[in-house]
């Protein structure tokens, strides 16, 4: 990778870095930044093994989370097992032909199906009456935000130079993820509930630069960031406008009406 894409993960991880909110923060790591560096800067296209890298890149972070959160791993040593998840699963695509089509059909498959369990673990959270997503939502990790762009330069630089050994599925390693899941090491697992439905948008930017490549690498880079705004629109517009429609007006409270007060009652006689 140049030194462009060194500067760009950069950018793009501080930037994660300093926004507050989990959901905003899986959102703007989303955008297919990196991807398109990747595809500009090597002489790889897209196939049926770079949609299946979008799973591998959810996987990265579930390792993540998992190793970190739940087995108490330190968070370096938790970023390396979700390198090394990426680096079989690669190794595994790379060793065989997979049709697109098939890519395409079992990487929706499993993304539906992810879906559907997270929001059945979403409907069992909201149970509870406190919701750790929200108070997750509001954490900082207390670095210097000059200190965080210093050592994030150095980290993208590594990162760079380890993702140059993965031929084709250099596309969709997780340049600017090994970094972000350091700073999201306190919520990864609700980045990952988000960067889960994000990542279908990511999957519409490979399909179209797939079926578009043939005509011209520039023509597939537009469509794909075409595929990529609508398909996030998609995703998540409706949910405001579900929730805009959902919300009932406050209703009026009516008191009870109080019954007359009884006359009184004369104490003299007539």
């Amino acid at each position: 990778m140049t030194w462009s894409a060194v500067l760009l993960v950069t950018v793009v991880v501080w930037a994660v870095s300093v926004i507050r909110s989990v959901r905003l923060r899986a959102l703007v790591y989303s955008l297919p930044l990196p991807m398109t560096l990747a595809l500009v800067s090597t002489p790889y296209g897209v196939g049926g093994a770079q949609v299946l890298g979008v799973l591998g890149l959810n996987l990265f972070f579930v390792t993540v989370a998992v190793t970190h959160q739940r087995m108490r791993w330190p968070i370096l040593l938790a970023d390396g097992a979700g390198i090394g998840v990426y680096v079989a699963l690669s190794a595994g695509l790379l060793a065989v032909d997979i049709p697109f089509e098939v890519a395409l059909a079992a990487t929706l498959v499993l993304w539906l199906a992810a879906v559907l369990l997270l929001r059945r673990r979403a409907r069992l959270r909201t149970a509870a009456a406190d919701d750790p997503v929200a108070v997750a939502e509001t954490r900082t990790d207390g670095l210097p935000a000059l200190l965080k762009l210093v050592v994030i330069f150095v980290g993208a630089i590594l990162t760079a130079l380890l993702g140059t050994v993965l031929r084709g599925m250099v596309v969709t390693f997780p340049y600017s993820g090994v970094l972000v899941a350091v700073e999201a090491r306190r919520q990864l697992f609700e980045f990952s509930g988000h960067f889960v439905r994000n990542s279908l948008a990511l999957v519409g930017f490979l399909t179209a630069y797939h079926y578009v490549q043939g005509v011209s690498p520039a023509v597939a880079l537009g469509a794909g960031w075409v595929a990529f705004a609508v398909v996030a629109a998609a995703l998540h517009l409706p949910l405001r406008s579900r929730g805009a429609a959902g919300a009932s007006p406050p209703r009026r409270v009516s008191r009870p009406l109080r019954p007359a007060a009884d006359p009184p009652t004369p104490t003299g006689l007539p």
